[in-house]
């Protein structure tokens, strides 16, 4: 048994993944480019079982790093993967987080890209929510 508070434990390897994944998405948003999408990676492989909310959130960010990074067919299909997810979560973070992927794909015109763009638009308004991305 530890001493640790559950608080404290919380804060694990994947949630530190997590954290500077978000770092280094807002980083390239302010012209200092960092890959994040290694860090939503690295994330996705160490979150425990019954952190779905949080998986689907990393999907989401991994997909969104994709098309800033400009790689949008892997962007599309992890977005694909995180939308699957999405729908079996009821979360208004989540469908914020939605807002972020249909921005990273904006300058993508492709048939694939547009079909993201759609199904993800199509959640975000099935989930409306006034929480920023």
């Amino acid at each position: 048994m530890s001493n640790v508070p559950e608080w404290v434990a919380y804060f694990d390897a994947a949630e530190h993944a997590g954290a500077r994944a978000v770092s280094a998405r807002d980083l390239t948003g302010i012209g200092r480019n960092r890959r994040a999408s290694a860090h939503f990676t690295d994330a996705l492989a160490l979150r425990r079982p019954g952190f779905d909310r949080v998986k689907v959130m990393d999907r989401i960010g991994l997909a969104a790093a994709l098309f800033t990074e400009g790689e949008p067919e892997q962007a599309a299909a992890a977005a694909h993967q995180a939308l699957d997810e999405a729908t079996r979560v009821d979360s208004t973070l989540v469908a914020s987080r939605l807002n972020t992927l249909l921005d990273a794909a904006r300058p993508y015109r492709t048939t694939a890209v547009d079909e993201i763009r759609t199904r993800a638009a199509d959640l975000a308004a099935a989930r409306p929510t006034a929480v920023a991305a």
